[in-house]
């Protein structure tokens, strides 16, 4: 199978080829092919149909919600990290296609870039297929997430959610772990939290900061299965 099917496979939709490869392109890899067209309008349209459509999805789901714990729950889903979180299921930093300078720094799974990508291939849907086909690629990719901040409440950082639990549970103090390997290119971060002298979940990241948040959504799952187990519901 082509690459660029199996993409189109995992995200359920048909975009034409040549809007894909637009898509796809970050402005590195233009640069190095005489200046050719990124993908940074179709960003700035993905972006716009991305808050729409989870601000329509949010207002109708939650109709007792006050203004700002709505738009405390959207942030929590449009954020760079959450987009990036995304990308890393779909597996997308393999198709982006990048510079050499960025190839070379471990590009393919930078937050920033994994993120704007989803965003542009929110756009080229949106462009190829039309609104309600781009609304609901955006829901089925982006609902896992919404799952998880209706279970934080109006949480929307899983560290500071981590330690709310620790602190009405006294269960001591919280301390991270953090060690990175491989070359500086392409450095990768494991955290293991530990709490009051014992440890909980672990996680891992390109940077030690989302290795850090992936050990406390881990640790939050192991002190709270009966929430976590209905939010994946």
């Amino acid at each position: 199978m082509p690459a660029s099917e199996d993409l189109l496979k995992r995200l359920g939709v048909d975009i034409d080829s040549e809007t894909l490869r637009l898509a796809l392109t970050h402005r590195s890899y233009a640069y190095e092919h005489g200046g050719i067209p990124t993908n940074e309008r179709l960003e700035f349209l993905g972006d716009s149909v991305l808050g729409f459509t989870v601000t329509e999805y949010l207002y109708e789901r939650y109709p007792d919600l006050p203004e700002g714990d709505l738009a405390k729950r959207r942030a929590a889903v449009v954020s760079t990290r959450a987009l990036a979180r995304v990308a890393r299921d779909l597996e997308l930093g393999q198709f982006v296609y990048l510079g050499q300078g960025e190839k070379l720094t471990n590009g393919a799974d930078k937050s920033s870039i994994l993120a704007d990508t989803t965003e542009a291939l929110i756009g080229a849907t949106f462009l190829s297929l039309g609104i309600e086909t781009a609304k609901a690629m955006v829901l089925r990719l982006i609902a896992p997430l919404i799952e998880e901040v209706e279970t934080l409440g109006a949480g929307t950082d899983w560290k500071t959610a981590i330690q709310e639990v620790a602190a009405a549970r006294k269960l001591g103090q919280i301390q991270y772990v953090v060690e990175g390997s491989g070359p500086d290119h392409a450095r990768v971060f494991v955290a293991t939290l530990t709490i009051g002298g014992t440890s909980y979940g672990s996680g891992s990241g390109p940077s030690k900061k989302e290795a850090e948040q992936e050990a406390a959504a881990s640790s939050w799952r192991l002190l709270n299965p009966d929430s976590a187990d209905s939010a994946r519901a």
